[in-house]
């Protein structure tokens, strides 16, 4: 049976961690997170996901790091203030699922593959809605979508690794 679900912002997000400069990881995500679900489990190929990503809620903990992180030394998220996945393809992967899409960062599409841990069984809420969880992870390459700024450890200025995941 095909089920559409709205993402609920005020309970989602998307967190990532990445090398800072080349010494630890540094984590963060973006609360700004919106979009539909369509889940069929009997017939998957009729099932879709699509997320738009709020890149101007990006926090890593530090303003300064947030600031530099928003400008157009990377995300430019005046010029693209949005982050975007789009399912392609959906399959069943043992108890979870595996997602290909394009993700679109920074202006650049590129076709990545989420694993999916879940989703969780239907719940009602105290409220009496009706509601299902899952998380999804994968791994990227920043330079992959244009976030190619670097500066060395000499420079003394915020460095960050080139891969993220989340």
């Amino acid at each position: 049976m095909k089920t559409n679900w709205k993402i609920d912002p005020a309970h989602s997000s998307a967190q990532f961690v990445v090398r800072h400069l080349m010494i630890t990881n540094v984590r963060g995500g973006f609360s700004g997170v919106q979009g539909t679900v369509v889940y069929d489990l009997d017939d998957l190929n009729a099932s879709s996901i699509d997320v738009t990503i709020d890149a101007k809620t990006l926090s890593t903990g530090d303003p300064t790091r947030d600031t530099h992180v928003k400008s157009a030394d990377f995300l430019d998220v005046e010029k693209y203030p949005t982050i975007t996945f789009k399912s392609k393809k959906i399959t069943k992967d043992g108890d979870g699922l595996k997602v290909i899409g394009d993700l679109t960062i920074h202006g650049v599409t590129k076709e990545v593959v989420l694993n999916v841990d879940g989703p969780t069984e239907e719940q009602k809420d105290p409220w009496g809605n009706v509601r299902v969880g899952a998380s999804a992870t994968t791994k990227i390459k920043r330079g992959d979508f244009g976030l190619t700024w670097e500066r060395s450890a000499r420079d003394r200025r915020h460095h960050a690794g080139r891969r993220a995941q989340d």
